[in-house]
């Protein structure tokens, strides 16, 4: 029997607490269901025969929710696929959503819902395959233990070597038939019991933790295969034949270690864009306190803190100017090389550098909540999920070792009884063992995810897993949001005209106080002008929005509209149809102003369209993609930006909430559909899309809701995150190929006897260190 404390959101009454009571005391097993509205907490006692899963089924059927619940884990103790995988095989024993496990970072990430699962018995299931784990809280830090455990085995290859070259000199003295003190059998074990068992216990160890935890590992394969070659001479020098295998067993641990120590130094280059990312914070800052200046570790910072910057120096943290002009380098954040003009009310971030100004800024985020941080969080939880491309290689790792096994035992069962020889039989057998190498399958995705999401970040590019690097692979449509993404999102009043004898300066003044409330982009144009002209607004009452028309208002008590050729046919007010095309066939936006009577003028408003859009658009098109443009605009200007472009596929007149349906008509023809937007109202769209790419210069919503955020707000960013998935994807398939094509080759050689288990070591060592060195090959992919 089990105490469950279950979160449940929703819950605003104690009838809503009473009816999930009455539910879950229908559940069999379950005793003493307690459910407190205002905590929001279900408690109750679960017998062990429970399915916990079937708990949640039934609060969410009544129209509640249990939150779901992310848990990182520090694992020790892995070293290759197959431990991870055997580690996620017990975690989904218990009652989890998710399970991710990185070797090469050893963290494990782990999804649930709220109070199914406890911390300690994710650290035990952890435990009982054999590993060390540790929950990570927020505030930890993972140690890198990567320059530890590359000193332990430089220095333990260096002591394996000391004690292997005189075995292996042995060899070739033998073979001439000089006889020394090398060619004593029991000299022999003497150099070769050390290698076996002091350098070697490291193989040992893991082959017990991997057997004890229910799976098999390459740990498992070495410590057979050096066995059965060690204790296999001491046989033979028991009974005084003088043939030995002593070098064997040695040599290929050695050659082993030294296949470790390679792949750990390139395993270490793989996480270099996150370490690269860390090493950009600023340690201290500079403030403003009780009138005096004073320099404080970063970390103390406060939100509102006015933050001195001297030039050449660091943004300390992201905030907004209150003093100053200046050229920041927002290079390590954006990847554009050309420094950005700063002034007062800009916002500047955090680890970007002061390029020649002196500058005052008031922080807005501190710690885990500025940019780089995020940039940080992200990248790393890109790095610790697999892609779905992984998941062959995942199933045949699981198989992997125990196949090699039985393919061992084959081999030295046919081979004794065919040959009758037991030396050759044993000596096949151990080339079998220690020439199969499941890590080199292990390693062929992730290896590729971690260097191309890493060098992604470096370009301006987030993704958010290794799923959307594969997802955009496939893309072969995509749906541009039009203004903020194609535009500037930054329109600007080009045109007035006015009727009925309405000046130009009143047209402008009743338009800007109408919609100074209304806070629309091409609205603020309008004020924006009429600040310029120092014109004073009225005061609006009655102030209304109307949806994907328009809006309305009363000034001096007498009613105001301003929008589309919608609005005014729905108030049946009369336009010149021939004066609002004029505007639209030029590309600009008509905003129609009229009183309750009449159509009282236009004020023309265009967003300029950003110099790289079409470039990007053309190349997207060069691909093979398919490019559509989505906007509220009329057809006529939505063309008109279409032909500027090169668009063709044009959706116009959209509705805010009717963009997520239009991309679900374009998958519905078949395609994998990207879709590329800026603002709130597109977070729907970027949801529904098969990949969504946020422009990082709009808001946080769409940031949230999107696969892919491209920080620079370039569209030629979007071309670039296609490349590189591309050049991902097919790193990730060459070092697949060369995995499988190196153990189906690799083995059937070994077992019909044609490589010496020196040799099979050999190649087993080297195969990881060439599928790390060919992911490697992705940190010189350009923009």
């Amino acid at each position: 029997m089990k105490t469950l404390n279950i979160k449940v959101n929703g819950m605003t009454c104690q009838s809503c607490s009473s009816r999930i009571e009455k539910v879950l005391s229908k559940v069999d097993g379950l005793s003493e269901i307690n459910v407190n509205s205002v905590t929001g907490i279900a408690t109750m006692n679960a017998g062990d025969n429970v399915d916990k899963n079937i708990i949640v089924q039934k609060i969410e059927a009544t129209g509640f929710e249990v939150p779901k619940e992310t848990v990182k884990l520090n694992i020790e103790g892995m070293t290759c696929e197959a431990c991870s995988a055997r580690i996620e095989k017990l975690i989904r024993k218990l009652p989890v959503e998710e399970v991710s496990i990185n070797s090469l970072q050893n963290i494990g990430t782990v999804t649930f819902r709220n109070g199914l699962v406890s911390e300690d018995e994710l650290v035990k299931a952890v435990e009982k395959a054999g590993f060390k784990g540790k929950v990570l809280h927020e505030d930890d830090n993972v140690v890198n233990n990567d320059i530890k455990e590359l000193k332990d085995l430089k220095r333990d290859l260096i002591i394996s070597a000391i004690f292997t070259i005189p075995l292996f000199s042995a060899m070739f003295f033998h073979m001439a038939g000089i006889h020394t003190i090398l060619s004593q059998g029991w000299f022999q074990l003497l150099l070769a019991t050390p290698v076996q068992f002091f350098i070697g216990k490291r193989f040992y160890k893991a082959a017990f933790n991997s057997l004890r935890g229910g799976g098999a590992n390459m740990d498992v394969l070495i410590a057979m295969g050096t066995s059965a070659a060690y204790f296999f001479s001491i046989y033979h020098v028991i009974i005084g034949s003088p043939d030995l295998y002593f070098e064997s067993s040695a040599v290929i641990i050695t050659l082993i270690l030294l296949g470790k120590y390679f792949e750990k130094r390139a395993k270490t280059r793989t996480t270099d864009a996150i370490n690269k990312l860390l090493e950009l914070q600023a340690k201290t800052a500079i403030v403003e306190r009780n009138g005096e200046e004073i320099e404080i570790p970063v970390e103390e910072v406060e939100i509102n803190d006015v933050v001195l910057v001297k030039p050449g120096e660091k943004i300390p943290v992201d905030g907004t100017i209150v003093f100053g002009n200046t050229n920041i380098d927002e290079s390590m954040i954006t990847g554009e090389s050309i420094p950005v003009e700063k002034t007062i009310g800009d916002e500047v971030i955090g680890a970007t550098i002061n390029k020649n100004g002196f500058i005052k800024f008031e922080a807005k985020k501190i710690g885990k909540d500025t940019m780089l941080s995020q940039i940080i969080k992200l990248v790393e939880d890109a790095q610790g999920h697999k892609a779905p491309v992984q998941r062959l290689a995942d199933k045949i790792s699981g198989i992997f070792v125990p196949s090699v096994i039985v393919i061992a035992l084959i081999t030295f069962i046919s081979v004794y009884f065919i040959k009758g020889n037991l030396d050759s039989a044993v000596m096949n057998s151990v080339a079998v063992l220690v020439i199969a190498c499941p890590c080199s399958l292990g390693l062929a995705t992730p290896t590729a995810i971690m260097v191309g999401t890493g060098k992604g970040a470096e370009l301006g590019i987030l993704i958010k897993s290794g799923e959307y690097l594969e997802r955009a692979y496939e893309m072969n449509a995509i749906v541009f949001d039009k203004t903020g993404t194609i535009t500037e999102g930054k329109p600007s009043a080009i045109d007035i005209k006015n009727y009925n004898h309405v000046n130009e300066e009143a047209l402008v003044v009743l338009t800007a106080s109408l919609e100074k409330i209304s806070e629309h982009p091409l609205g603020e144009a309008v004020v924006k002008y009429s600040e310029e002209k120092n014109y004073k607004l009225e005061d609006v009452k009655d102030f209304n929005s109307i949806t994907g028309m328009g809006i309305e208002g009363s000034i001096n008590s007498k009613k105001y509209y301003i929008g589309s050729k919608k609005l005014l046919n729905k108030k049946s007010i009369n336009y010149i149809e021939s004066d609002i095309d004029e505007f639209q066939e030029k590309g600009q936006t008509p905003l129609l102003i009229a009183d309750e009577e009449n159509l009282l003028g236009i004020i023309s408003v265009a967003d300029e369209i950003k110099s790289t859009s079409k470039e990007a658009i053309d190349e997207l098109q060069s691909k093979g993609i398919d490019v559509y443009m989505i906007t509220g605009d009329s057809i006529k200007t939505a063309e008109a930006i279409g032909k500027r472009v090169g668009i063709k596929n044009i959706l116009a007149e959209v509705l805010p909430n009717d963009k997520a349906n239009k991309v679900k008509e374009i998958k519905s023809t078949g395609k994998v559909v990207g879709m590329v937007g800026d603002g709130i109202n597109d977070a729907p769209a970027l949801v529904e899309a098969d990949i969504g790419f946020a422009i990082g210069t709009g808001t946080d919503i769409a940031i949230e809701a999107s696969d892919i955020t491209i920080i620079n707000g370039d569209l030629r960013s979007v071309v670039t995150s296609i490349k590189l998935s591309n050049k991902t994807m097919r790193t990730i398939k060459q070092n697949l190929f060369w995995a499988f094509f190196y153990n189906t080759i690799g083995i059937p050689v070994a077992a019909l006897g044609f490589l010496n288990p020196m040799i099979a070591g050999l190649a087993m060592a080297f195969s990881s260190v060439s599928v790390v060195t060919n992911s490697l090959r992705l940190k010189n992919f350009k923009k």
